[in-house]
C-alpha cells in the first residue's frame, strides 16, 4: 500500500505546474532549433525543383512556385556522372575503412606506456597539425610516388590523420587498464587485445572517425583537380559538379554581357541559372551522407558497455 502511494505521489509531482512549464518551455525550444536547422535544407530543395529564370524573382521558401525537374536533369545530364558517382562512392568507403584501420593501430600504440619512443612520436604527430609543408611541396611529392593520375592518391594521401589519432589515442587512454593488464595474464598479444578489446569497445570513437572521413572524402574535389584532372575516368563526383556550377556561372555571365541585363530573355522559359543549378548539386552532393548518417548514429552511444571488467 505504501508503495502505491508512493508511486501515486511520483506521478503527481511529475505532473507539477514546473515540470510541465519546463517540459512546454523545452519543448517549444527544441522545436525552434529544428526549424532554424531544417529551414535552409528544405528552400534548397525548393530551390532545386523551381524554374530557373522564376528562382531570379525571389519568393520561394519552402515549396516551389514553377515546379520543374529541370535542374536535376541538368545534373544527371553530365556525361561523367555515373563514374563519378562510382568514384566517389569508392573512394569514400575505401578511404573511411583505411583511415579508421591506419589510425586505430597508430593511436593504440601511442597509448601503451611501455612504448617507448610513444612521447616523441606523439609530439611529431601533433607538429603535423600546426606546420605542414604546403601546397607546392606536397605536390613534388605526390609525383615522386609515381600517384599522379591514380585512383590512389585519393586513398594514401589522408589515410593517417593527425587529428584522427590523437582523438582516438585520448580515448583508449581513458578504458580501464586492468582490461589489457587481464587480457595479457591470460596470453594475449597485443594484436589480440587490440582487435577483441580495444576496437569493441572503441566503437564510439572509431565511428565518429569514420564518419569525418567519409564526409571529407566525398565532398573532396581539390586532389581531383590537382592530380586527376588529366584522368577523365578518375573523375568523382564533387568535380563534376564543381565545373558545372563553373559553367552555369560562366554562361550567365556572358548572358549578362551580351543582354544587359542578368538573364537570356530568348531563353528565360527554359532557362537553367547558376543559383537553381547550385541548389541541385547540394541535394545531391548531401543526400548520400544524410542517408548513411543514422546508421552510424547508434555507435556513438554505444561500446562503453561491451566488455568490462566482472568481479
Amino acid at each position: 500500500m505504501a508503495t502505491r502511494t508512493l508511486i501515486t505521489h511520483k506521478k503527481k509531482k511529475n505532473w507539477s505546474l514546473e515540470n510541465v512549464l519546463f517540459t512546454t518551455l523545452n519543448t517549444l525550444f527544441l522545436i525552434f532549433i529544428a526549424v532554424v536547422m531544417l529551414y535552409p535544407y528544405v528552400n534548397t530543395i525548393a530551390v532545386s525543383l523551381n524554374e530557373g529564370y522564376d528562382t531570379l524573382r525571389g519568393g520561394i521558401y519552402l515549396v516551389p512556385r514553377i515546379f520543374t525537374w529541370q535542374n536535376y536533369e541538368a545534373v544527371f545530364a553530365m556525361g561523367n556522372i555515373q563514374i563519378a558517382f562510382v568514384i566517389s562512392v569508392a573512394r569514400t568507403v575505401l578511404g573511411a575503412i583505411t583511415s579508421v584501420i591506419a589510425a586505430s593501430m597508430l593511436a593504440y600504440t601511442l597509448s601503451r606506456k611501455e612504448y617507448i619512443l610513444r612521447p616523441f612520436i606523439t609530439i611529431l604527430i601533433v607538429l603535423t597539425m600546426y606546420f605542414n609543408a604546403g601546397l607546392i611541396p606536397n605536390y613534388f611529392n605526390i609525383r615522386s610516388l609515381g600517384l599522379m593520375n591514380s585512383f590512389w592518391v585519393y586513398i594514401l594521401p589522408g589515410m593517417v590523420s593527425a587529428f584522427n589519432v590523437i582523438v582516438i589515442r585520448t580515448y583508449i587512454l581513458q578504458l580501464p587498464e586492468s582490461l589489457v593488464e587481464s587480457a595479457r595474464i591470460d596470453g594475449a598479444g597485443d594484436f589480440v587485445i587490440f582487435l577483441r578489446i580495444i576496437m569493441p569497445l572503441a566503437k564510439p570513437v572509431l565511428a565518429t572517425v569514420a564518419l569525418f572521413a567519409a564526409v571529407g572524402a566525398w565532398n573532396s574535389w581539390f586532389d581531383n583537380y590537382i592530380y586527376n584532372s588529366a584522368s577523365p575516368h578518375l573523375t568523382t563526383l564533387q568535380y563534376e559538379l564543381m565545373k558545372l556550377v563553373n559553367s552555369t556561372t560562366s554562361m550567365s555571365q556572358s548572358s549578362s554581357a551580351q543582354h544587359g541585363v542578368g538573364v537570356n530573355e530568348s531563353t528565360a522559359a527554359g532557362m537553367i541559372t547558376p543559383k537553381s543549378v547550385r541548389s541541385a548539386i547540394t541535394i545531391v552532393a548531401s543526400l548520400p551522407i544524410l542517408v548513411v548518417y543514422p546508421f552510424l548514429q547508434k555507435y556513438f552511444v554505444t561500446g562503453l558497455t561491451i566488455g568490462g571488467v566482472k568481479g
